[in-house]
């Protein structure tokens, strides 16, 4: 569970080591952007992994922050469901003492006073075994082995609620970053108005599946098992959402039968002057 002390430390130094490396790849693109269909295609692909890295952490660390709190939400209803069976326990075996000492000096010749009181006897001993039972389920379900072992559960629960606090830092400081961003794209995105809408969409299609693919490769070696393949493909699709920059398909489509043509034509000139 992302909740464990270590393995949050673990993708704390992970997440902070992608975002730095971006960080200095991305510096060295936007000092050499100019206004060229290739570099700014380059700068807005690359922006756009980092945003795609930025939404990944996001969405991680929601979903820790969601699974630490369905954790703890647990964790409490069972031990204060524990510590109430504890109390039930000590009530009725306390009451179960009281009437076997008060059997025990009655005379034998009560027979009836005797027999309620066997009664009840067992009856308790029923409900503490019963309540024995649920406690034994409780302490399975605490992640515990026994009753010394819940004594440890506070301590658990503070450092669940330190790992939220830190989650809630971490979203704080993707969700700054995004923003920033957010806004140096859409500086880019009025840059690019200025090239054909088909060429410059055909030159980030060119190198978009390259850059998704460093992203990804980038999580699978710093996460390892922990990386999830259908938050990294959700983390595309927010990113998608948040540029709101879909590429003019028709546009490409154009431009590159137009880029055809004039192959061909260049191709049959050149055979034509080879002929001659």
């Amino acid at each position: 569970m992302i909740a464990d002390r270590c393995e949050l430390n673990r993708q704390i130094i992970a997440d902070n080591a992608l975002l730095r490396e971006l960080k200095a790849a991305f510096a060295k693109i936007s000092q050499a952007v100019k206004n060229t269909v290739p570099t700014l295609a380059e700068a807005m692909e690359s922006l756009r992994e980092k945003v795609i890295v930025i939404s990944y952490h996001i969405l991680h660390t929601k979903i820790g922050k969601r699974n630490i709190t369905d954790y703890v939400k647990e964790l409490k209803a069972n031990y204060e469901g524990y510590k109430g069976i504890v109390k039930q326990i000590a009530v009725k075996k306390k009451e179960r003492k009281e009437l076997q000492k008060q059997k025990k000096s009655t005379p034998v010749i009560k027979v009836i006073t005797h027999r309620d009181l066997a009664r009840r006897i067992a009856e308790l001993t029923e409900e503490i075994e019963e309540l024995k039972s649920e406690k034994a389920r409780l302490i399975i379900a605490m992640e515990r082995t026994d009753d010394k072992d819940v004594s440890t559960v506070n301590d658990s629960l503070d450092r669940m609620e330190s790992a939220l606090a830190e989650l809630d830092k971490r979203e704080v400081k993707y969700t700054a970053e995004l923003n920033e961003a957010l806004q140096q794209y859409a500086e880019y995105k009025e840059q690019s108005k200025e090239f054909n809408e088909g060429e410059f969409g055909k030159a980030r299609l060119d190198i978009r599946s390259d850059k998704e693919r460093n992203a990804l490769n980038q999580f699978l070696d710093s996460y390892g098992a922990h990386f999830s393949r259908s938050t990294f493909f959700s983390s595309v699709r927010d990113t998608d959402m948040k540029l709101d920059d879909d590429i003019d398909m028709r546009a490409v489509r154009e431009y590159a039968y137009q880029q055809r043509r004039e192959a061909q034509k260049q191709k049959s000139k050149k055979s034509h002057e080879q002929a001659r």
